[in-house]
């Protein structure tokens, strides 16, 4: 193999390029990337990026040192299988003899077709919307997942009046009702309003110049300067569409992110093996793991070692900084190993009805390694030990 293409220029792709090098590919390595930037920390953007003041810099990367040739502002459009050859937006095409597709995933809208909503996922979402909370505007934000979160809570940080519109509790569905009520209790202690029933629609204020209106499954509304909507995501792959690599819609691989011969995936686009089938998890943390195994994959094929990605999960919001190891979500209440309830720092961990275990640290500093380690381990056995002081 000569000559590797990478779709994608984010994490996932520039990981798998770097992993190619690290593990002795000295070929040709050609990344398309549709954004103009450099690699960047996407979580970085709904969390410290949003809160820094003065400068923009948290979410910037280290330079990566895969030496591939970069086109920016470029994306694939189509993908000749058998021909190996893609064709890209500018007209021109590339051939290939290994791809690895990373092509990233795009927000959902309430309203494609109108622009009376704010999405958040590339620099210049985070930057505009830093610069529209200098205004302290009331915003709604639509969709109380991690992302929709980590945005009220900036939101509120900045001074503005905050109402999230949610289908259920937010952060249930990722969490479980335990650290779900932590989390919601701190976002009323800073003023956000939760509200149901979810949003249906966005449409421009009838009543206020300039303000929209989002409206409720009742028929209710919310008023708002400004909207957000954080409900979920759509993955980057209507290129592969006549690629014969879908699977009921899917870009599924198998538990070494291979798709076809000299074909592999990794990042939020692919749908990895799970115990429940395939699904994709558009963590930061598994689209490294899955970068780093495709890449050995189309090196080496069943030489390479399968995916085995170890959940790890994190938040900074409304004062809280989670960390998570284990499976997620919870149920029921935790065993303290240092702290109490309602106080922070806190240590916790959950026994899972599998045997397996969930560590999760709230505001308490412990190196992943160590909270990785507690989540597999009795949590008696763990308050008897003398490393789990604060770091």
């Amino acid at each position: 193999m000569e000559n590797v293409v990478v779709v994608g220029n984010g994490i996932a792709g520039t990981t798998a390029a770097t992993a190619l090098r690290d593990h002795s590919y000295r070929g040709r390595i050609t990344i398309i990337g549709a954004e103009t930037h450099e690699p960047y920390s996407r979580p970085a953007l709904s969390k410290s990026a949003l809160a820094e003041a003065g400068g923009f810099s948290s979410h910037l990367l280290p330079v990566a040192d895969h030496d591939a040739d970069v086109l920016s502002g470029m994306a694939a459009i189509g993908l000749d299988l058998a021909n190996r050859r893609l064709k890209l937006s500018d007209g021109s095409t590339r051939d290939f003899d290994g791809l690895i597709i990373a092509s990233g995933i795009r927000p959902r809208k309430l309203r494609p077709d109108l622009d009376l909503e704010l999405t958040f996922r590339k620099v210049e979402d985070a930057q505009e919307l830093r610069t529209l909370l200098r205004s302290k505007p009331r915003v709604a934000v639509v969709g109380a997942g991690v992302l929709g979160m980590e945005l009220a809570s900036a939101c509120a940080a900045a001074g503005s009046r905050v109402t999230v519109i949610c289908r259920s509790k937010p952060m249930r569905s990722t969490l479980g009702d335990f650290l779900a009520d932590v989390i919601v209790g701190a976002a009323r202690r800073q003023g956000v309003e939760i509200v149901n029933p979810h949003a249906v629609d966005v449409r421009e204020s009838a009543s206020e110049l300039g303000a929209r209106e989002v409206v409720l499954a009742d028929g209710s509304s919310v008023l708002a300067d400004l909207v957000i909507s954080a409900i979920g995501d759509v993955p980057n792959i209507e290129w592969l569409k006549n690629s014969g690599l879908l699977n009921n819609g899917e870009l599924r691989v198998d538990s070494r992110c291979r798709l076809a011969s000299n074909v592999v995936a990794a990042g939020d686009v692919a749908a990895i093996p799970g115990e429940h089938g395939h699904a994709r998890v558009p963590l930061w943390t598994s689209a490294i793991e899955q970068a780093k195994v495709a890449a050995q994959a189309l090196l080496i094929g069943d030489a390479a070692p399968e995916l085995d990605y170890q959940q790890y999960f994190w938040t900074d919001q409304f004062g809280l900084a989670l960390k998570a190891c284990g499976r997620l979500p919870v149920k029921g209440e935790p065993e303290y190993i240092e702290g109490a309830p309602g106080a922070e720092p806190t240590l916790m961990r959950w026994q899972n009805a599998d045997g397996s275990g969930t560590a999760v640290a709230i505001n308490y500093r412990m190196p992943i390694p160590k909270l990785r380690a507690l989540s597999r381990q009795s949590p008696r056995a763990a308050q008897g030990r003398g490393d789990l002081k604060q770091q």
